[in-house]
């Protein structure tokens, strides 16, 4: 009997939404035309890739990562390449299944970016480099976008 009004309590309580742990899972940076790379004085061209990943750890506790790969090219060749695996464990509970989804694919990236981007900039700095200073990215968009194409994929026929 202990247990229901354990479950009740918890069933009643408000939303819950806290960050646990904040964490770089991989870092790595590549300087493969080193050092002739330094002797070029042409800026190079950025291109930027952003991935994301959300696993169910315990229940109400979510690891979600945000990778971001930044690659500098000056003509053909790659003056640097770096990529940060920015990591946050989240504590959720008590929220509706429907919200559920974009706090993990919106808040919590919008968390971690910042942290991806400061990695970033001083691996860029310390590899001998101009900062990479990324713009803010805006991850509710990008949700937008990708909801958008999934339900036109399922409305396409096969």
């Amino acid at each position: 009997m202990a247990q229901e009004p354990q479950n009740q309590a918890e069933q009643n309580a408000g939303p819950v939404f806290s960050i646990e742990k904040l964490y770089v899972h991989d870092a790595s940076i590549e300087v493969p035309n080193a050092p002739a790379i330094f002797t070029e004085r042409t800026t190079p061209q950025i291109n930027v890739e952003l991935g994301n990943a959300v696993e169910q750890v315990q229940d109400g506790i979510f690891n979600v990562s945000i990778k971001v790969t930044v690659t500098a090219k000056i003509e053909d060749k790659t003056a640097f390449l770096v990529e940060v695996n920015q990591s946050g464990i989240f504590a959720i509970r008590n929220v509706p299944q429907e919200n559920l989804e974009p706090i993990l694919s919106v808040a919590c990236p919008n968390i971690l970016f910042p942290y991806a981007r400061e990695a970033i900039s001083d691996m860029v700095t310390r590899a001998g480099f101009m900062p990479v200073l990324l713009n803010p990215i805006n991850f509710e968009a990008l949700y937008l976008q990708q909801q958008q194409q999934a339900a036109q994929a399922a409305g396409a026929p096969n």
